[in-house]
């Protein structure tokens, strides 16, 4: 990993622990040093600024040559929302090239486009001649497509219109897919990019092809287009002044949000640890610590009280402390892994031990908090440190090879576009990181809102997981390099490269119980992705998956309508089965997943004895939760 980056200059909490720096590693228990020594970071590879420079060019050019091309590349993002056109390029030109070569592909493309406009205009002519049509579709929409499953799509001549899309979408599917000579990541990006172009021009996207919105401008008089232009200028109001967007300020952190009682009771420049009040006479021994992910605040571990599985945990017994972390600035730009682990996880188990002695910890990680957390459990299991007596994952991922449409975005070319446009800035803006959550799913995310808020001239009730989601964050700069290029390029955990305290890690080393927490349309963490974990340790291992998505999956609480999910443990001697196989002889069981992993946390717990106390001699609580990280904007 990199070198620790030093502390800020004036940075003074309010939280006195002045007598307390971070430990070496994740190992040192009760062993501290002022600075922490890391391994280097290649800087061919990331271009940290403190690794080693270049000789000196007595011209300075060199110097001039890579800030020029630097400048260019962040210029360059503001137009792109962070996508390389080089990378683009590169897949583009790969398709086409090899696509010229591939006179059999071309010949099967010329069939296929006659073959569509013959069945097209012969469908045309019969619902022209059928009131109600009565011919049958040419062509079925995707399962998950949506877009044209209303009655009103199904009339003349709207039926031929979505009907030719869809022939026209199924026609690019196969033209970018199934060339052979293309590189899998290219064909992937090219399919992925032409996917996205008809997603702009669909009918639904637009008055004169869209009947429902027909429908409704005629019965509200076109005051629903009124209505939708004074939503348009709104949000462009919001985003040009960098406001939350309509309705979000309805759900305020600490009143509305994250409200479960609780003490910040330590504080280092990059986390706040909060330990929240027990409400059980009794309760575990042993505590439990969450781990968040920084790309997001962690109070959707703490949402609102009805949906809080900090509180849901603490109703069942145990004592729950959760790591908030720091909104990263342009000082921050030279925190990496390694700074994470000691500045979060470390510091943290070293402050619960004081609270809790000679007790052994739950620790449960969600999405990068998890991988982050799996990389300081694999270090701990290396060098004999035992403090974790097990750890969760929710919705995350340590073998990234099959990482989903995200590793569309971590080409050589991508990670390093982006990490020029960080470069200029110190750390990855929030609205490039959620710009690229959105194209995985524009469709869904983009698109139908674009319908509903400005042709529709409707507003969708914000709701507090919407409010969430808007409260953004941003990533420093030395970390997501690392990031991208440790695990999206070149998967380091997963294949034992990957470092912590100078010296490689292996998953295959722990020991304790885990248990693992995947969700079924999770375009973040896809399902399978996460199960390769299975392939990965050699301990027992329970695997859940859950109904919804990445956040909303997690966010499911007992009595939510429509959950089910599905469980089994894999013991160490036990064979491996591949994640379809396993889903397709696992049983579906309703409800809530939260009860199950409270059970599995309560069978792997000592006796109920007193609660500790809140903080302790060395850590005394002096702020109230939620703190004062998770309000950085």
């Amino acid at each position: 990993m990199g070198e620790s980056a030093q502390p800020l200059e004036g940075f003074e909490p309010t939280i006195d622990n002045s007598n307390q720096s971070a430990p070496t590693s994740i190992h040192s228990r009760g062993q501290r040093r002022s600075s922490r020594q890391c391994r280097e970071i290649d800087v061919s590879k990331v271009g940290a600024c403190t690794s080693t420079a270049p000789a000196a060019d007595p011209r300075g050019s060199h110097q001039l040559g890579e800030s020029l091309d630097r400048a260019l590349h962040y210029w360059m993002s503001r137009f792109t929302l962070g996508v390389s056109p080089i990378g683009l390029s590169e897949a583009y030109f790969d398709w086409l090239i090899h696509l010229w070569g591939s006179p059999g592909k071309q010949l099967q493309l010329w069939n296929e486009a006659l073959g569509n406009s013959n069945k097209l205009l012969t469908y045309a002519a019969q619902c022209a001649c059928h009131d109600p049509p009565g011919a049958l579709p040419c062509i079925a929409p995707l399962p998950n497509d949506k877009r044209f499953s209303r009655q009103a799509w199904q009339t003349f001549p709207f039926n031929v219109v979505h009907q030719a899309f869809l022939l026209n979408q199924h026609w690019w599917h196969t033209a970018t897919t199934g060339v052979r000579g293309v590189s899998e990541h290219h064909a992937r990006v090219t399919e992925f990019v032409f996917r996205q172009l008809l997603d702009m021009v669909a009918p639904s996207n637009f008055l004169a092809t869209n009947p429902e919105i027909q429908s409704r401008t005629q019965v509200d008089g076109g005051q629903n287009l009124v209505r939708g232009f004074q939503n348009f200028l709104e949000d462009w109001g919001d985003a040009l002044d960098g406001r939350k967007p309509s309705g979000m300020d309805a759900f305020k952190i600490g009143r509305d949000l994250a409200t479960t009682p609780g003490k910040v009771i330590y504080r280092n420049r990059l986390v706040e640890l909060i330990q929240y009040e027990p409400t059980t006479r009794q309760v575990r021994p042993e505590p439990m610590l969450f781990v968040p992910a920084w790309i997001m605040k962690y109070y959707i571990l703490d949402l609102s009280p009805q949906n809080s599985l900090v509180r849901y945990l603490r109703d069942q017994g145990f004592t729950v402390f959760m790591v908030s972390w720091k909104n990263p600035g342009a000082e921050d730009r030279d925190l990496g892994f390694e700074d994470y682990i000691n500045l979060g996880i470390a510091d943290a188990l070293d402050v619960i031990q004081r609270i809790a002695p000679a007790q052994k910890i739950h620790g449960a990680g969600y999405c990068l908090g998890g991988t982050l957390l799996s990389m300081a459990a694999a270090a701990m299991a290396r060098d004999e440190d035992d403090r974790l007596k097990t750890f969760s994952l929710f919705a995350a991922q340590t073998d990234f090879s099959e990482a989903g449409e995200l590793t569309l975005f971590t080409s050589e070319s991508q990670v390093a576009f982006l990490e020029d446009m960080m470069w200029e800035q110190g750390y990855l803006d929030a609205g490039h990181m959620a710009g690229a959550f959105q194209m995985l799913r524009s469709s869904d995310l983009i698109w139908s809102r674009i319908i509903r808020d400005y042709l529709m001239g409707e507003r969708q009730p914000v709701f507090d997981l919407m409010a969430w989601n808007a409260d953004t964050t941003r990533m420093p700069f030395r970390m997501h390099s690392q990031y991208l290029r440790q695990l999206f390029l070149d998967n380091d955990l997963a294949e034992g490269r990957f470092s912590v305290g100078g010296q490689p890690v292996a998953l295959s080393d722990i020991r304790q119980p885990i248990f693992v927490v995947g969700t079924e349309t999770d375009h973040v963490s896809p399902w399978r992705s996460v199960f390769k974990l299975n392939l990965l340790t050699d301990t027992e291992l329970t695997f859940l998956l859950t109904s919804g998505g990445h956040n909303a999956g997690i966010v499911s609480e007992p009595g939510h309508a429509g959950r089910c999910y599905r469980l089994s443990t894999k013991l160490q001697t036990d064979r491996f089965v591949d994640p379809d196989s396993w889903m397709a002889k696992t049983a579906v069981h309703s409800g809530s997943w939260w009860p199950e992993w409270a059970s599995w946390l309560a069978a792997r717990s000592g006796d109920p004895q007193l609660p500790p106390q809140l903080g302790s001699a060395d850590d005394r609580p002096t702020a109230d939760a939620p703190g004062a990280y998770v309000l950085q904007s």
